[in-house]
């Protein structure tokens, strides 16, 4: 690959919460965007959500409005026909699907240059059997990003087993011109941040569940006590009940250990279509959503 790539384009496929969040640093460090999503509300979403969130940082100061619309015409979309021959990387964002992930990796992978890196921003899946199902498995690696991707700062760089030494190199350089901290991690179930974040909140659904407290109490007494500045159950609903189930079964299935087992209560939240802040509640109720 090429020593030098921050001039060319860069691709993000799945243009939700995580997806449009990363398109978006992307264009604020300047690069070219190419974000795209099979479904066309979908993608009109996401990029209203840019809008929203480049108007939020205009309205704070941190950003003006020249500059707001210069990150947005960095930014192109579509659901087909995107000009990927042109990328040097592509982040893949879609739902965190084993089966979903590794067709889209499969469609980027024919697409792409021989030289471009495939990162997929998956929290919890291994990056060494998606990049199994790819041409390229030393060029495949994960960007996982944090929620709000805008604010930030961490992304860990998961290195698959056949990851190579040059794609680490690159990746740790892409992260950090958007400004963000990278941390190299290995490729093991939940990775760094989901193997330690996600049994804790797991313990708050059970002692919720067991009616030890309040869903306030559980969240006060975390906040206060272990100084976290959002309670477990407040953080679940923002990440998505969905979400943080599937991560739990993830890391249920990688170690054979049930001190990974997801607490009851998350099958029947998940099954009452109770996810969180974006279907409007979840262990607490939102009028925002």
């Amino acid at each position: 690959m090429a020593t030098s790539t921050a001039t060319r384009p860069v691709a993000v496929i799945g243009a939700g919460t995580m997806g449009s969040g990363i398109a978006q640093v992307f264009a604020a460090a300047g690069r070219q965007v190419y974000l795209g999503d099979r479904d066309e509300a979908s993608l009109k979403r996401g990029v209203a959500s840019i809008g929203k969130s480049l108007d939020r940082l205009v309205k704070k100061g941190t950003l003006d409005a020249p500059a707001r619309e210069q990150v947005l015409g960095r930014i192109r979309s579509a659901t087909q026909g995107l000009p990927l021959a042109e990328c040097v990387l592509a982040v893949e964002a879609v739902p965190e699907r084993l089966d979903l992930k590794k067709a889209v990796l499969q469609e980027l992978d024919r697409a792409l240059p021989p030289d471009a890196i495939l990162a997929t921003n998956t929290s919890s899946i291994s990056i060494t059997e998606l990049a199994a199902v790819t041409s390229r498995p030393e060029r495949v690696i994960g960007m996982h990003f944090m929620n709000p991707v805008p604010l930030m700062p961490l992304v860990e760089v998961v290195r698959g087993l056949e990851t190579s030494d040059e794609t680490v190199r690159i990746t740790v350089e892409e992260a950090t011109a958007l400004g963000k901290t990278p941390v190299v991690v290995q490729d093991r179930p939940g990775f760094v941040s989901n193997r330690v974040l996600l049994p804790m909140i797991n313990e708050a659904v059970f002692a919720l569940q067991e009616g030890v407290a309040t869903r306030e109490a559980i969240d006060t007494v975390m906040k206060l006590g272990m100084n976290h500045p959002i309670g477990p159950l407040a953080l679940a609903d923002l990440i998505g009940l969905d979400v943080c189930l599937d991560i739990l079964e993830v890391l249920h299935r990688g170690f054979g250990d049930d001190k990974y087992r997801p607490c009851p209560l998350w099958r029947t939240m998940v099954a009452a279509g109770r996810l969180g802040r974006k279907t409007g509640r979840g262990f607490y109720e939102y009028s925002d959503s």
